[in-house]
Parts: structure tokens; sequence; C-alpha cells
């Protein structure tokens, strides 16, 4: 066995868990890697600090300072445990803590709690898997002051991660996403985490919550009579392996569907995920036993959702009878539309409602509400920034619907977080809607498209793992900022906005202008035409992503096969310019 082929840097880090109070189990996984000469796997694994960043922890699972795994998790619950109590010195604090089907996730999700509890915090510990937005509902509902998600959202089989929660529900924010993090980085080895857990501290919960969560969420249907007209519209449904199946068909059958047809292979609960590559609803892949069932059973509607149900896919019939996948920003630009329309006849609109999208998302959300004169924001990527304007416009503006283009929206208040149970609902009721007047959701997005233009979309996503992937896309940002280019799939960029230093530069009239966003490594390239192309590193995964938006104007349906050709051809100019 020998540690001399790797990194001084590393071999000391190596050298600590094996020498360390590490479980004897962890040593010898270490040391089987030594002898088998694993020494890059040994690298990534040791390299550095699994991050805790202001949205927690997430990566691959194994041993080592990079990986998830009871130590690291421990480290960033002590973290955590330190920091809420230095913010609530003189209550009893409590927190709430979920899982998804993740592999390790009940073990984890059981560190989690003792540390908790070893810190004399109150912890309410879900029985089994249950979904995201769940997690964020049961903080508000019983009056915590934080929470843990134990998931790693679509990532693949090998992932896992830590989604930290603040007491309005929503992820961590400013301030206390730094201060956690400068707390979770002053626990520097396992001797200060308090592993033994105090049962006494610890209560189960489950079925009451959700109860009361369902009934919730069914108050946010707008058109209710459409599902009691149309009980048995054909619905397909997958939570691909996760926690789904807990709330959704139960969802579904409170609010009056009678007819919703399970993809049986996939309610099997499996973290390994057996039926597909990625568990993401935005791969096709991933939705090719739905397709099949959809098929199958001449379904109206189908939808899947990702592992800890927070965003949801969508497919439906197209003209030819085949079916299609609606893409994050068209299912949000039908939500919305279908939402404002809702309420605008029912007369529910005062001025003082508002949507919010991302900044990445399409704009077609910003002219649908602009027609019905309801305020959209737009924040920065990433659900955390929806929640944290929700709480700050809480009590004074009444918030609609929102979303981000990567399949995750929330209708209503009840949350601070993306819920693929409340989504599910209205798309059903949305699409029993538009049955009930002789249409499909594929025609309700040709209406759209006539009304507010042809918006065509597409992520571009480069992966560049390990350290050597880190440093790349770190150059290729530094790239673009210092040298943005002058155009891009032939047409001339007008403005450049900087949301790492805040600033938007517009070439044409040779002026700058402040954002007035949070820093954030994202840059935004926009055209003459008003395509959008930005550019940012994931937060999640080893990816440097390419959101490009392009639109056009069509005159009819007849016109539409010809706009998407010359609107694809736009993309692909563009995507070859950015070396994707």
């Amino acid at each position: 066995m020998s540690i001399k082929q790797v990194d001084a840097a590393v071999a000391a880090r190596i050298n600590t868990w094996l020498e360390g109070g590490f479980d004897a189990g962890t040593k010898a996984a270490i040391r089987k890697m030594l002898d088998e000469k694993q020494y890059e796997e040994l690298t990534d694994a040791f390299y550095r600090d699994l991050e805790f960043g202001t949205g927690g922890l997430r990566g691959i699972m194994g041993h080592g300072t990079n990986r998830v795994n009871k130590y690291t998790i421990g480290m960033a619950t002590q973290g955590l445990s330190n920091y809420l109590k230095k913010v609530y010195p003189n209550e009893q604090i409590s927190v709430v803590i979920a899982h998804d089907n993740r592999n390790n996730g009940v073990e984890l999700a059981r560190v989690t709690a003792g540390v908790f509890s070893a810190n004399g915090i109150r912890v309410y510990f879900f029985d089994a898997l249950r979904p995201t937005p769940e997690l964020s509902y049961a903080i508000r509902e019983l009056n915590c002051h934080s929470g843990v998600m134990l998931t790693a959202s679509h990532n693949p089989r090998e992932y896992n991660g830590y989604k930290a929660y603040w007491r309005d529900g929503g992820q961590v924010i400013a301030p206390h996403d730094k201060n956690i993090i400068a707390e979770v980085g002053r626990v520097d080895s396992i001797s200060k985490v308090k592993f033994d857990a105090v049962d006494d501290n610890i209560s189960m919960i489950g079925a009451e919550i959700d109860a009361r969560y369902i009934e919730r969420i069914k108050q946010e249907l707008v058109r209710p009579e459409v599902i009691r007209r149309n009980p048995d519209l054909n619905i397909v449904f997958s939570p691909i392996h996760g926690a789904g199946v807990k709330l959704i068909p139960d969802a579904l059958k409170s609010a009056g569907f009678t007819n919703v047809n399970l993809v049986e292979e996939q309610c099997v609960t499996d973290g390994d995920f057996p039926t597909v590559v990625y568990p993401n609803p935005e791969e096709e892949e991933a939705m090719t036993l739905s397709l099949r069932k959809a098929g199958a059973t001449g379904a109206d509607l189908v939808m899947a959702t990702d592992p800890d149900c927070d965003r949801v896919g969508v497919a439906v019939k197209g003209p030819d009878g085949r079916y299609m996948l609606l893409n994050g920003n068209q299912t949000g630009s039908l939500l919305i539309h279908y939402l404002l329309q809702a309420w605008q006849e029912q007369g529910r609109l005062t001025g003082s409602e508002y949507v919010v999208k991302t900044i990445v998302t399409t704009g077609m959300i910003d002219k649908i509400a602009a027609s019905m004169d309801v305020t959209c924001y737009n924040v920065l990527t990433g659900f955390k920034y929806i929640g944290a304007l929700m709480t700050q416009l809480e009590g004074k503006e009444r918030f609609i619907g929102g979303g981000e283009e990567s399949y995750g929206y929330l209708i209503g208040e009840h949350v601070r977080d993306k819920d693929a149970v409340v989504s599910c609902l209205l798309i059903a009721e949305m699409a029993a809607y538009y049955k009930s007047q002789g249409k499909s959701l594929y025609d309700a997005l040709i209406s759209l498209y006539l009304e507010y233009g042809l918006y065509r979309e597409k992520l571009v996503s480069l992966t560049k793992k390990g350290k050597a992937g880190a440093e790349e896309i770190r150059a290729m940002m530094d790239n673009f900022r210092n040298r943005p280019p002058a155009e891009l799939g032939g047409e001339k960029i007008e403005l450049v906005r900087d949301y790492l230093s805040g600033i938007e530069k517009n070439r044409t009239r040779g002026t700058e202008t402040k954002l007035g966003f949070p820093a954030s490594n994202v840059l935004q390239f926009i055209t003459g035409s008003g395509s959008v192309i930005s550019a940012r590193p994931s937060g999640t995964e080893p990816k440097i992503k390419f959101y490009i938006s392009v639109n056009s104007h069509i005159t009819g349906a007849d016109a539409l096969a010809q706009a998407n050709d010359e609107l694809d051809r736009l993309i692909g100019k563009i995507t070859d310019d950015l070396g994707g």
C-alpha cells in the first residue's frame, strides 16, 4: 500500500482519515483503494472538502472529504446546529427532516436527526420517503426553525445531497447562507460533531401531515368544476422510482380524478433507478415507459416527477396522434396563462397579484403577464430566489404562480419551493379544462404562439468532471466575461449582462446600467432580435450550462413548422459559436 503517488495535500487528508476516529469500514475501504492503486479516484475524493454551498451539499457518495457520507453530513449538521443556536439562543429550536429514495438516504437522514437531537434540537422526522415540497410545507405548518431534505434531485444514481431550509420553508439565502457556510467551516474535525442521538428529542411524523398538505394544495384548483365534469381524464403518471409515489396518486384521486394509470415498474422505490439512465423528467429516455403506457391506454396526459418530486415532465398528444414532450418553458407558459386567465375571468385580479420566473426562463411568461396587467418579477436562477421574493412580499402582494425552465413550478403560497404535487394537480385540471372545450394542451400551446409569438429554447450542458473540469469551467466563464462575443448565430449582441459585476452594457448606446440583482456567476447576451443566450456554471453538477432562447412572429398554425425549422437553425448556429 502506497500513498506517494498522490499530491502531498491529498495524502495528508487521506492519512487523517486512516489515523483518525473514523469507523473501521471506512478505513478498510480507503486502504483497498490504495492497494488497487485507484489514485485518480482517491485524489478526487480527498483533494478538497465537499463544499457546503448556499443550498447545502450535493456530491457523489463514498469515502473522503469530497464525498457524501455520514461524516460530511454530520459535520454539515453540526455547523447548522451551531448557527441555529446562535440565531435563536433563547428558544426551543425545532427542525423537520425528510429524504427521498436515494441510496443511503434513510441512513444519512438518521445521522442528521441524531446530530440535531444531540444538540438539544427538537426533530420532526418523516417516517418514510417524502417529496421535497412537503418538507417545506411541514416547516411552515409545524412552525419550525429549519429543515433538511436528503436528496440529490435528478442527479445520477451515485449522488446524494443535503438541502437546508429556513423557517419560512425556503432554502437558505443571505445572510443565513454565508453564515451557515462559515459555521460549517469551523467544524474542521469529526471530534466536534455530536453523533450520539437523543431519542427523546425525535418525533416521527407522516400520514397526518400528508392529509393536511393534500387538503391545502386542493385549495389552489381554479376550476374544480371541470374535474367534476371530466373525472375520467386519462392520466398516466410515473414517479421514476422516487417520492412522487407517496402523494401524487392520492392527491389526484382526492381532487376527483378517477382514471390515473401508474407506470408500475417505476412505482418501485429504488435508488438504483433500474429502468432509466438518468432519473430526470427532462430526459426523453426517462419518459420512455410513461410514453409506452400512454400509447397503450390512449392517455390524454402524461406526467412524471423526479426523485424528490419537486419537478414534473409532461407529454401530450400532438396533431398526428403521437405524444410530444413539453419542455419546461412550454409547461410553465401554459400554466401561467391558464392561472391568470382563470383569475381574470373570475374577477380575482385586483392589481396586487404577481407571478415570478427566473432570468433564464422564457420571455413568453413576461408577455402573458403583461397582457393581463399582472406583475412578472424576474429573479436569479434557482427556486430559492422565487421563495425569498414570496417571503419578502407576503402580506403585501398576492403570489399566483411561478416557475423555472428546469421543470419546476409552484402554485399558491403554502410552500417556498417548487412543488410537483400541486403542479400535477393544476396541469391535470388544465388538461381537463381544455378537453371540455374539445382541445388538447397542444392546441392550447399553439394558441399561445399565435398570440404571444413562437418561442424556441434549448439548454446546452457541457460536463467537465473533477478538479481539471472545474478549472476548465472557470476558464470558460472568464473568457466569456473578459472577451464577450460580438455576435452569436450571425446576430449582433446589443446587450451584455454580467450578474457577477451587476452591470448591463448597452453596446449600441455605449451605456452601462446597474442590474439590481445579488452577485451571481451568470452572463447574458441579448441580440437585436430578442434572442437571449445565458451562460452559468451549474451549482449542483460538474457542468457549464448555456440557455438559448430565440423567438419569431407567426401568423397562423400552418407557418409553425417552417418557423420552428428556422429557429432551430439559429439555435444550431449559436450553439456552434459557443463551442457546444
